[in-house]
């Protein structure tokens, strides 16, 4: 059934029996003959043909990406089981936003390939969005609102933001006491056009929207917002991931903890996070799989970048 199925899928992409049979250097009558086997075994036509061309008929049409849905699943569990029966090897592709990555993929990559020593591990820390299906990339960490799409997302953490400011800038400036008053506040903002959702949002301020801030530095990197507050320069609203370390030290304090304590009771609710995703039908599902489990392990349950 499944050569049936993905004869049938292979000729819808290409077109015609002779060119998906040129696909797997096969006879145009085996296809056909596969083809025919699955029309019969659904009891539809799947294929309307002529002597001019080949068109999918209602019924196919229908089929088509249930039938892409059976075969992506099966060779993955076909992989996982291979992948089962010997210890995990072999190189597994990893893509990461690059100050995420350096701070809290790299120490989990070593301890997963101490865990794992016969796999290899080609890590990407990138800003730019990676396209999995055109890309051999077999993991790639997201963050955000995921959009509607066939990749398998597991999520790690949720995604907080912490509005912060270093105590040389309290003490120039004064302490904020409620996001409203960030209004009147010199902010350090992102350059770039649009702003990543949840920044200069607070739940119950301005119908939670963003606020409408402003400042002197803008910059289309976070690495250096980060810098510029602790330089003291103004108010950041940055990932919590990224922050915790400077609250840590003291060289930040946490504006708002009464708003940050809401944020977080959201963000357990809201599809916003940091998620893994991986495509369908890789044939490294086995130890795609591993990794994500490791990674979210080591982060726990509660991330300890948001643990008190």
């Amino acid at each position: 059934m499944l050569e049936n199925i993905q004869a049938f899928i292979d000729v819808a992409q290409a077109g015609t029996f002779s060119a998906a049979a040129k696909l797997h250097n096969v006879a145009v009558s085996s296809v056909s003959r596969q083809v025919d086997g699955l029309e019969k075994s659904l009891g539809v036509v799947l294929f309307q043909r002529s002597s001019r061309r080949l068109l999918l008929t209602d019924a196919g049409a229908q089929f088509l990406p249930r039938a892409r849905t059976i075969a992506s699943e099966l060779a993955d569990a076909r992989a996982a089981l291979l992948d089962a029966q010997a210890q995990p090897r072999g190189l597994l592709s990893v893509t990461a936003p690059s100050a995420f990555g350096r701070r809290h993929i790299v120490p989990v990559v070593a301890s997963f390939l101490r865990a794992h020593p016969l796999i290899e591990l080609e890590l990407h820390l990138s800003d730019q969005w990676v396209d999995l299906s055109s890309q051999r990339a077999d993991v790639a960490i997201r963050m955000g609102e995921l959009p509607d799409s066939d990749l398998l997302a597991t999520r790690l953490a949720p995604l907080l933001r912490m509005a912060c400011a270093s105590p040389q800038y309290i003490k120039d400036c004064g302490r904020p006491t409620t996001p409203e008053d960030l209004l009147q506040h010199s902010c350090l903002t992102l350059a770039s056009a649009r702003t990543p959702s949840g920044w200069w949002t607070f739940p119950g301020t301005n119908d939670d929207k963003p606020l409408p801030v402003h400042g002197r530095l803008r910059t289309d990197d976070t690495e250096s917002l980060l810098q510029a507050a602790v330089a003291g320069l103004g108010v950041v609203h940055l990932a919590s991931w990224l922050v915790h370390d400077k609250l840590a030290s003291g060289e930040l304090e946490l504006l708002f903890p009464h708003a940050m304590a809401a944020a977080a009771g959201l963000a357990k609710k809201h599809s916003t996070g940091i998620y893994a995703v991986r495509l369908k039908g890789r044939s490294h599902a086995a130890k795609a799989q591993l990794f994500i489990a490791h990674i979210k392990q080591a982060f726990g349950d509660v991330p300890y970048w948001d643990t008190p």
